[in-house]
């Protein structure tokens, strides 16, 4: 039949479409001879008509199957050109990862999580009053000198440490409680490898009853066998700071398993809350100690990063040794 050959020849979907109007559209050679059946008498009728029929229905099934299989061939033409060879190996893309300071910082503040510390955070544009005035740096006071900062035109500056945030806690708050505060602080110093402007400390706070020196001393070996291993030791060597009453130096010894290397790391200072910051705050009958240190000190020596600017001049040949480093 030559209706089913140009079917089956129809080379698209658009010519198939033209084989279909031709014989089953309105105006098709299929259409017309079912029109034309009410002119045939009735027996000659209902024969022609079964024939018809079952033409129609022929032509449809081969129309049908004729648009599967140009729809099939589209397709793995597609897949040809377009498709993906799951045999071939894949492509390893690039993945971030975090930052050493990031990974330190994440790690010290979950170790004292876990002893019951809460986590503050506090500003880093601060007023004279808090950052120096309040924890017992009156004006011309010398230890100002070692602090030397950065000064807006309203009298605000860049806090030199996060021990403001001991005032501003313990105004809106009342004992017993234990916090740290880690943060961002700025010194006016002259950029070098071991000095930046701009570095992260970490400040940790107890108040309430009865709390002592040695409170202090086993808070900061806790925290130590905690980074360090359950070998490390520490100690506390007296000096002055002006919050503090009486202060001390605390130090680390720590060990590299990587690199064989041991020694003291000194990581910051530590005393119990001087009595003029509790009038300050307008507490009485508590005692409490502070510790504070700079975060950055936690990775140059055991890591072995020999220029405090590495952590911050995007190198990523630097950044990359380090990715999971803890």
């Amino acid at each position: 039949m030559d209706a089913i050959a140009e079917i089956e020849a129809a080379p698209s979907e658009a010519a198939l479409h033209e084989v279909k109007v031709k014989y089953l559209g309105k105006k098709g050679l299929i259409t017309q001879q079912l029109k034309e059946l009410s002119l045939l008498p009735p027996d000659e009728r209902r024969t022609a008509g079964a024939r018809i029929n079952a033409l129609k229905q022929q032509l449809e099934a081969a129309i049908e199957a004729r648009k599967a299989a140009l729809e099939r061939t589209a397709l793995e033409r597609q897949l040809a050109t377009e498709g993906l060879d799951v045999t071939l190996p894949g492509y390893q893309f690039p993945v971030g990862g975090l930052h050493l300071l990031t990974q330190v910082i994440n790690r010290v503040t979950e170790v004292f999580k876990s002893m019951g510390y809460e986590v503050v955070m506090g500003p880093e544009l601060e007023t004279d009053d808090y950052n120096f005035k309040l924890l017992n740096f009156p004006d011309e006071h010398p230890a100002r000198d070692t602090q030397d900062t950065f000064f807006m035109t309203d009298g605000r500056l860049l806090r030199t440490h996060t021990s403001p945030m001991q005032v501003r806690y313990m105004q809106t708050h009342r004992p017993p409680f234990k916090v740290v505060v880690p943060g961002k602080v700025f010194r006016n110093e002259a950029v070098d490898a071991t000095h930046e402007a701009m570095f992260h400390q970490l400040e940790a706070l107890v108040v309430g009853e009865r709390v002592t020196m040695a409170d202090l001393k086993g808070a900061i070996e806790e925290m130590a066998k905690a980074l360090f291993g359950t070998a490390a030791r520490t100690r506390l060597l007296p000096t002055y700071f002006p919050f503090v009453e009486p202060g001390a130096e605390f130090s680390v010894w720590w060990q590299n398993p990587k690199s064989g290397k041991e020694g003291w790391l000194e990581l910051g200072g530590c005393g119990m809350v001087h009595p003029n910051v509790f009038k300050a705050v307008g507490y009485e009958g508590v005692t409490g100690f502070a510790f504070g240190f700079g975060l950055e000190r936690l990775a140059l020596i055991p890591y072995g990063i020999p220029d405090i600017r590495y952590f911050y001049n995007g190198d990523l040949r630097v950044l990359r040794q380090f990715r999971g480093a803890l």
